[in-house]
């Protein structure tokens, strides 16, 4: 480990371990490090683990709660930590030598100059990136808690500054202050997310990190483009990202999202950004103190002030009055004073939309430019037209979504002719609030309703004709499909073709140049055909939908509905771009962020610009004709192999879900039914009432498996179809070139490896038996052995991770410290499964297990 990540590591656990003496006396601390040192021995080999499991047994209920409790805090800490190391390594690499670091916006730059030339403006031009926020509920923190690590961490970015004598002190008692209070605080939620909530918690990560981010983001594309030339000339960086939410617009399996919830929704977003940009309008005012004699301005800015002066004497006045002479600051104050009103919905003073707003900015930047300030015109100035271009006054673009069945429902209702049923009246509500949206911010703050479970056409043609009955209060509708399971995966290019006959589609594609939306469905593909057979499948459906574009003169945009985890298409997002089908890309990526990746991503500054640029550098690589070229020339010599490993991972996947009373089993081996209880989010776990694994959410479906230590979504059946076609690993030589050649199956196994790592084969085996099924045990484990052999095999590695040094650390720095809340967890769900009859004690082993499910989530650093 790094020496300022182990000093950070270190201080951090001994003012936790000081905190707990204070609060349960040594011995709190001293069963903590009992449990401790015996799960590290049985790593080793040196402690049975039924001497652990006997450990944990002997301790009364309340000090397991406590005991878990402690390693959770513990795992909350520690991963402050590594973010601080991470944020330490990133400011590292950017100040070390002369070349760009790798993964960044200046390296694609250089890298995408050299291999195309000319074609470098075309390229930036198409560029676009579209993170979608979700509500999925995988954020398994409290707001408190997130909030209370944040106080801790910059008292720890404090401290690491090199503070002097006195404030050092300072700083390390508020610091074991803090600690001590995150200990105090209630791990999980006691009362239910609305869907509110999670609209008011996703704004933390816009307001504190992502607002100020995207300037910058900018800038960096700027100056790669022309180093000597930003902040001096009018920016050859065109503002490419776009950001979306679902939260308050995702109605699918939600009745808890209605129409005026997504009415709301709009509202928080769009107060949360105009007051952002009201500040940062004034503060960049208030700097531009530049004279009239040193820089007279521009005749349509003395123009604009002259009608300001007209149309709102009372208004400017007292702006006129402290900026004397200094007209460029009075039309910026001017344009602050004008942004609140739109916040407060004064009609008279307010902006009619931001196009008006920018107007006037660029009044302001012109009248400079021509006075010779170009540095006044395209510094602060231009970060805030950005700020304005990228989020308008409604921050995301709010996207709607809802099952197809229902919309089918409602319009049998609507022909009928008779009264409407509630589910009917809301669908139609959504629609018109859609519309009163569209009237108060623009088209563009909500116009993309997505069908989940997409069929046919008809599918699509149903919402066009659900908003066509509300006549002249209709809104514009771009209707995209989500193509989900297997076989709708398959018919996807049938669907676009039928798409291509609907009217409403017709007149949309002509609005806006023949731009189409096609949204793919990871986390149930994956859930149906196991994580092999559903990458591939993916895979083949982006480039039957990038041909089927090609002959249609389609643009062609896809939106990868990825979660956090590897089993719902999770991983490192650079890496999953540059493995997507050739043409697929073409210059824009859009994908859905998910629960804790949200704030894992967009949390911090530096991380969030890193996360950003290491996307659009793999955007960029990704459609450049020497990436795909190579890309193509292995999928076409390696898809036979692929082809053979997906039947095989397909059957051996199927073969175990499809097993007779499979379902209860898993119900009973992990803690599924648990999970609801930890109320992270407003969505049911389930689509509709029944028991099977269909309705079943894949959210739940994957983070009950990691909570078991299998983590079965991301790596089950791999080891079967590897096995197919290498004679049970007699001859690896193809998937070896497969895996050196071909970024898409280098990208599965490696993701694979990753799983398998985070897993746990001793204990997951005390997990499956608790089904009291031996043969569905032996099979999930001895696929597990399958798969782990012959992927290292493939990989040519000797452990597990072994070429990826930093996640390694990771992995290996927690897994003894997650196996500590495992057995704990062990301990609840195996009283819980032989049935408790006392309430008081059933109702604690309940919270135990719920502690014990944060702490893994906390520890392994993923949920679903």
């Amino acid at each position: 480990m790094p020496e300022p990540l182990r000093r950070d590591v270190r201080l951090l656990g001994a003012m936790l371990g000081d905190g707990l003496v204070e609060y349960g006396g040594q011995e709190l601390l001293d069963d903590v490090e009992r449990l401790r040192h015996a799960v590290i021995g049985a790593r080793r080999g040196e402690v049975p683990g039924a001497d652990v499991a006997a450990l944990v047994d002997g301790w009364s209920l309340e000090r397991a709660e406590q005991v878990a409790r402690a390693f959770t805090v513990y795992f909350h800490l520690t991963n402050l930590a590594e973010e601080h190391h991470r944020i330490r390594t990133l400011r590292e690499r950017d100040v070390a030598g002369d070349e760009p670091v790798a993964g960044s916006v200046a390296a694609a730059v250089e890298a995408v100059r050299a291999a195309t030339g000319d074609r470098l403006a075309e390229a930036v031009e198409g560029l676009e990136f579209r993170p979608v926020f979700t509500a999925h509920p995988t954020e398994a923190r409290r707001r408190a808690v997130v909030t209370a690590i944040q106080r801790i961490s910059d008292l720890l970015a404090a401290l690491n500054a090199g503070p002097g004598a006195s404030e050092h002190e300072e700083i390390e008692r508020r610091l074991r202050e803090e600690i001590d209070l995150l200990w105090r605080t209630a791990l999980r939620r006691q009362a239910q997310m609305d869907p509110l909530d999670e609209v008011r918690t996703a704004m933390a990560a816009f307001d504190e990190t992502i607002f100020r981010v995207v300037p910058q983001i900018y800038r960096t594309l700027d100056r790669a483009l022309d180093p000597e030339g930003t902040g001096t000339r009018p920016p050859q960086a065109r503002p490419y990202l776009r950001f979306g939410s679902w939260i308050g617009g995702d109605r699918d399996g939600n009745p808890f999202v209605t129409a005026t919830v997504t009415r709301d929704a709009v509202l928080i977003q769009a107060d949360h950004v105009l007051r952002a940009l009201e500040a940062t309008c004034a503060r960049v005012g208030r700097e531009l103190t530049v004279h009239d004699e040193t820089t007279p301005p521009s005749d349509a800015l003395r123009e604009t002030l002259a009608a300001a002066r007209t149309a709102h004497p009372e208004s400017i006045a007292e702006i006129l009055k402290r900026s004397p002479h200094e007209p460029h600051r009075q039309l910026l104050m001017y344009a602050a004073k004008r942004i609140g009103a739109t916040r407060d919905r004064n009609a008279d003073l307010a902006y009619g939309s931001p196009e008006e707003l920018l107007a006037d900015l660029r009044t302001v930047q012109e009248s400079l430019a021509a006075a010779g300030a170009v540095r006044q015109a395209y510094g602060r100035l231009q970060q805030l037209v950005w700020q304005v271009e990228t989020f308008g006054f409604h921050l995301a673009e709010l996207e709607i979504r809802q099952h197809s069945e229902l919309h089918e429902q409602a319009l049998k209702e609507i022909r009928a002719g008779g009264p409407l049923s509630e589910m009917t009246e809301e669908i139609l509500d959504t629609l018109r609030v859609v519309a009163w949206i569209q009237q108060r911010f623009g088209v563009r703050a909500c116009h993309r309703y997505i069908v989940s479970f997409t069929r046919s056409a008809e599918d699509i043609a149903n919402v066009h004709e659900l908003a066509a009955s509300l006549g002249d209060n209709a809104p514009v509708l771009d209707v995209i499909p989500l193509f989900e399971t297997g076989e709708d995966l398959e018919n996807a290019p049938h669907v676009l073709e039928g798409m291509l006959a609907i009217p409403a589609v017709q007149k949309r594609l002509e609005d806006t140049g023949r731009r189409l939306e096609v949204m793919l469905g990871y986390s149930d593909s994956a859930k149906q055909l196991g994580p092999t057979s559903a990458t591939l499948r993916l895979y083949d459906t982006q480039e039957a939908l990038t041909a089927w574009a090609a002959r249609n003169d389609i643009t062609l945009t896809l939106f990868h509905g990825r979660g956090g985890s590897l089993g719902r298409g999770g991983g490192p997002a650079g890496r999953a771009i540059l493995a997507q089908a050739p043409g697929s890309v073409a210059g824009r990526f859009k994908v859905t962020e998910q629960g804790e990746v949200i704030f894992a991503r967009y949390g911090h500054p530096q991380i969030a610009r890193r996360h950003v640029e290491q996307v659009t550098n793999a955007v960029l690589l990704a459609s450049t004709d020497a990436v795909q070229d190579r890309a193509r020339a292995a999928a076409d010599r390696f898809r036979p192999l692929a082809d053979k490993i997906s039947d095989a991972a397909r059957a051996a996947f199927r073969s175990l879900i499809e097993t007779d009373g499979f379902a209860e089993w898993f119900a009973r081996v992990s803690p599924l039914a648990e999970i609801a209880d930890l109320r992270i989010g407003s969505r049911p776990a389930r689509r509709k009432a029944a028991r099977g694994l269909e309705d079943l959410r894949a959210i739940p479906w994957v983070f009950a498996w990691t909570q078991t230590r299998v983590n079965l979504p991301g790596w089950y059946g791999l080891g079967s179809g590897l096995a197919a076609v290498s004679g049970d690993g007699a001859d690896l030589s193809g998937l070896q070139e497969a895996y050196e050649s071909w970024p898409l199956f280098a990208a599965l196994l490696d993701n694979a490896e990753m799983s398998l790592a985070k897993s746990d084969r001793t204990i997951a085996a005390r997990y499956l038996e608790l089904g009291d099924r031996p043969e569905l045990t032996e099979t999930v484990l001895a696929e597990y052995d399958r798969t782990r052999r012959l992927v290292l095999a493939v990989t040519g590695h000797e452990r597990l991770l072994e070429n990826r040094k930093v996640l390694s650390r990771a992995v290996e720095l927690r897994n003894p410290y997650v196996d500590a809340l495992s057995h704990l967890q062990l301990r609840a769900l195996t009283a819980l499964r032989a049935g408790v009859e006392d309430e008081a004690e059933r109702d604690r082993l309940e919270e135990l297990l719920l502690l014990s499910v944060n702490g893994v989530a906390a520890g392994l650093q993923n949920t679903g």
